[in-house]
This record gives structure tokens, C-alpha cells and sequence, in this order.
């Protein structure tokens, strides 16, 4: 079986465009989102719209957590204000949408099973980077395959019993490739591949300074970082 992720979209309607184009050309069996729909970006509604139709488990991520209760505690202030702004924004729809959604997602898939968080297993907020991945976490998933997100910076690693994998970010990747990023996992052959694509990042830029978002999140995306 192979299995679309994707993770970190943060209302980039362009990169998310882009990236369901490629991801319909590879006709993956499912699609999964490793959460963070919202925020940053200046189209929440539609990119939840896209993922509601397209992903089969969707996780809650932080940022969805931030725009329906208005805890930006945790946020900096460019996070923090782009949040509030999004829960002005949010539609009743989304916000049922967004309400309805969970901090795991556990199913089978061709026979192995496959877990999915934002942050890492019963954290949404904790961040773990490739450095700090053990095996212990598939162990704590209880899965063989265990997908992470939350950094924006893309990564895979095998283990004896199992893969862990982060998707990177679709809306707003954070390792210095600007190019909008999401993973195919083939579960039988217990691959996951990570793929770049080019989508319209002019675009993107003027709708956040349009929106009177903060500059500095549409500049980032020029420099992916």
C-alpha cells in the first residue's frame, strides 16, 4: 500500500495546490495530514476545505489548537498574531472541521499499522528533530511506522522494528529549501520517500501581505527557513 503525507500546510492555498497535483500523479491508496492546517498563511478555510476532501486521518496539530481556543501562550509573536487573526477568520464549517479532529490517528494499512502525531507521541507542542529519534517512540506508538511533523524539516529513519518519518512542511518548510515538501510511504516495501515541488511562492506572499499578516512569515517563504 502506499500513503501520501502531508503535514504543515499553515493556509499556503499555493503550495497545497501544487502539492495535490503531484500527489495525484503518483495515486497514492490514502492520504494522511500530520496536522498544523492553519496558521501563518492567509487561506485557512480553503486549505481546510482541500484537506477535509482529500486526507482520510487528520491530526490535530498546535496551530489548529491556537486559532479555536486563543492560547497563544506558547507562540512567538508572529505566530501568535497570525493565530489570532486566523481564528477571526475561521469559518463555522472549519471550526467544526478543526473542532472534530484529534492529536492521534492509529490505523492498519496493508497489513502493518501505522500511527500519526503532530508533535511527537502524546505531545502535540514537543518538537523532535532527527537527532533525537529512538526507537523507543515506535515502541510508545505502538505502530510500525510512525509519522511525525511539527519541525518543518523532513526526515526518515529505520529501525529494526519499524520507520519513523517526518513529511516536512507543505506551507512553510524550515530547512532552507523553499520548495513545498510531502512523503510517500510504501508500506510493503517499507520506503518513504520525501518530494519537493515548486508551487508559487509570489503568490503566496502577496496573499499573506494582503491579509495584513506580519511581512516577516511571507519573507520567510522566499528563504525557506
Amino acid at each position: 500500500m502506499r500513503m501520501a503525507i502531508i503535514a504543515d500546510v499553515h493556509s499556503n492555498l499555493q503550495a497545497l495546490a501544487s502539492v495535490v497535483s503531484e500527489i495525484e500523479k503518483t495515486g497514492p491508496d490514502i492520504v494522511v495530514c500530520a496536522g498544523d492546517i492553519v496558521g501563518y498563511g492567509a487561506n485557512p478555510n480553503e486549505c481546510c476545505r482541500v484537506v477535509r476532501k482529500i486526507s482520510v486521518h487528520t491530526v490535530l496539530g498546535n496551530h489548529e489548537i491556537a486559532a479555536l481556543t486563543g492560547n497563544t501562550v506558547s507562540m512567538n509573536r508572529y505566530a501568535a498574531e497570525a493565530a489570532k487573526w486566523t481564528s477571526k477568520m475561521l469559518t463555522e464549517e472549519t471550526k467544526r472541521f478543526l473542532d472534530s479532529l484529534t492529536g492521534e490517528a492509529k490505523f492498519n494499512l496493508g497489513g502493518t499499522s501505522v500511527a500519526v502525531h503532530h508533535g511527537t507521541v502524546g505531545n502535540v507542542f514537543e518538537y523532535v528533530y532527527s537527532e533525537d529519534l529512538h526507537e523507543t517512540l515506535l515502541a510508545r506508538s505502538g505502530s510500525d511506522f510512525l509519522i511525525l511533523a511539527h519541525t518543518h524539516v523532513p526526515y526518515v529513519r529505520k529501525f529494526p522494528s519499524g520507520l519513523i518519518m517526518n513529511p516536512g512542511s507543505v506551507g512553510q518548510p524550515r530547512d532552507r529549501d523553499n520548495r513545498a515538501s510531502f512523503a510517500l510511504l510504501d508500506t510493503e516495501m517499507k520506503i518513504c520517500e520525501i518530494h519537493r515541488v515548486q508551487y508559487d511562492i509570489e503568490g503566496a506572499y502577496e496573499a499573506i501581505v494582503s491579509a495584513g499578516l506580519p511581512v516577516y512569515l511571507a519573507e520567510r517563504l522566499l528563504l525557506g527557513n
